[in-house]
């Protein structure tokens, strides 16, 4: 038997160790490296936008940095009113330079006329649009958040069953006064049937407001969140944290509402996206 001195042993045994870390760290290069840049070729104005980048890379959109996941994944949102393409700049982590142009696709907006609104909805005194200032106001600050959860990358569900009563992006006129572009999407309903989380998340917002009723905000994660309104009930509390199906609240009518429905709304950011498109793609 040929006998190995302990001090050669040694170093081989270190050698072994210092080869296997290189070749892990190689082979976390060559995993990360060969992650390619991939988005869509095209979407329509108000979808949510999904795409790869190599993971630890350095992403901007439309003037925001985007997250960047683990595993490389980004979202944004592209807007109702968005044309032309939206370019997406990326700084791999070695350092390269890369773009990808996402043409997007215009859509007809058809004019929805609604009657039957309450009058004080439709033109409310001063105190009361001093009041709906308000209260939008701090929905739209829970929008702000960019918190570090995946929700998002979720395959979407219907949070209720339902005929599709109102769409997104159609011009609306409320007892033949004009009013904004619809926000979300309407799902009519019966009161009090049960409104279930689409992806999971956490409740940032959850009150009564004037002009929307029952209000929910569901924050997916990444500047995507849902919005639930003209509820009958709420069932959630600010900082629940919340499951795919996790009933959240009843559907009702609510704030400026002529019928029991629910009212789905989502954003990315301040960025509304239409949440019929979100459902589709996971098809």
């Amino acid at each position: 038997m040929i006998s190995i001195p302990s001090s050669l042993w040694w170093c081989r045994r270190l050698g072994a160790t210092v080869f296997v870390l290189l070749l892990s760290s190689v082979m976390v290069e060559t995993r990360a490296d060969a992650v390619p840049v991939t988005f869509p070729d095209s979407v329509q104005q108000g979808s949510m936008v999904i795409g790869r980048v190599p993971p630890g890379s350095q992403v901007t959109v439309a003037g925001h940095d985007l997250r960047v996941t683990g595993y490389g994944t980004v979202v944004f949102g592209v807007g109702r009113d968005a044309s032309g393409r939206q370019t997406v700049s990326i700084t791999t982590p070695d350092g390269r330079q890369q773009s990808a142009a996402v043409a997007i696709t215009p859509r007809d907006w058809p004019i929805e006329r609604i009657d039957g609104v309450p009058p004080r909805t439709v033109s409310p005194p001063p105190e009361i649009a001093a009041r709906i200032a308000r209260e939008q106001a701090a929905v739209s600050a829970e929008r702000k958040r960019n918190d570090d959860r995946v929700g998002f990358a979720q395959t979407f569900v219907w949070p209720v069953e339902g005929r599709i009563s109102g769409r997104f992006g159609n011009q609306r006129i409320y007892n033949g006064t004009p009013g904004s572009a619809h926000s979300g999407m309407d799902i009519a309903a019966a009161e009090g049937t049960p409104i279930k989380a689409p992806a999971s998340g956490v409740i940032t917002f959850a009150d009564d407001l004037y002009l929307t009723g029952g209000t929910v905000l569901l924050d997916h994660g990444y500047g995507i969140s849902s919005n639930f309104l003209h509820l009958s009930r709420i069932d959630v509390k600010v900082g629940d944290r919340v499951e795919q199906g996790d009933v959240i609240g009843a559907v009702g009518a609510t704030g400026r509402a002529t019928g029991p429905h629910l009212h789905w709304g989502m954003n990315w950011f301040d960025t509304r996206i239409d949440p019929l498109l979100v459902l589709e793609r996971g098809r």
